[in-house]
């Protein structure tokens, strides 16, 4: 069974471009409520998964969200699960064993895949996606199931990216969760991971 290892905040480096910032802040609102114990608990029983990569830096292959919403609330340490060690590897090499593990996952705001060295060295350097968040509230509000294939959420981001105007104000993207829970059980979203809906016949 994989050990938890306690690691400062500030040394965990990510493996993405995005994050959800309203889930994000969400995120660091349950932890600020917390007292210090509380939170200590809480992240141990929520340990990012990580791998060690080359000059002894940690690379987060999960709970970026999470990670950063510990880094706004100010929170010292979190806890992580090794996965694995490629910490002999050069850096050129690095980043096509994580891809061939798919624990990296370069896209942009705009869902377009970008090079490795646009990966942040910093977690507070991760970009804005505002259909990170609402994939994440479309699953939270019963759209479609939490499942283990890799970057599902990225997946449903770029499904609503064309289809659902979601604004700027957090009162527009509270009103963009419901059309988007109704575009999730379409027929139109029977090819993603976690789909719940009806699924289209096939014609024989």
């Amino acid at each position: 069974m994989p050990k938890v290892h306690e690691v400062e905040i500030h040394r965990l480096r990510p493996t993405q471009i995005t994050v959800g910032m309203i889930e994000v802040h969400d995120k660091r609102g349950i932890l600020v409520a917390m007292n210090p114990s509380q939170q200590r608990d809480f992240m141990q029983v929520h340990s990012v998964p990580a791998v060690w990569g080359p000059d002894g830096r940690l690379y987060i292959t999960d709970h970026h969200h999470l990670a950063l919403a510990a880094e706004q609330a100010d929170l010292d340490t979190g806890f992580f699960l090794l996965e694995e060690d490629f910490s002999k590897l050069a850096i050129a090499d690095f980043w096509p064993r994580m891809q061939a593990a798919n624990w990296v996952h370069p896209m942009d705001q705009n869902g377009k895949l970008r090079p490795f060295q646009d990966i942040p060295d910093q977690l507070s350097q991760l970009v804005d996606d505002p259909y990170r968040s609402l994939a994440a509230y479309v699953r939270n509000a019963g759209g479609y199931e939490k499942t283990p294939t890799p970057f599902a959420e990225f997946l449903w981001a770029d499904f609503f990216r064309p289809r659902v105007p979601i604004g700027d104000t957090r009162a527009q993207f509270d009103a963009s969760v419901d059309p988007a829970v109704k575009l999730a059980v379409s027929p139109a979203a029977a090819y993603l991971p976690g789909y719940k809906g009806q699924a289209p016949e096939r014609s024989s």
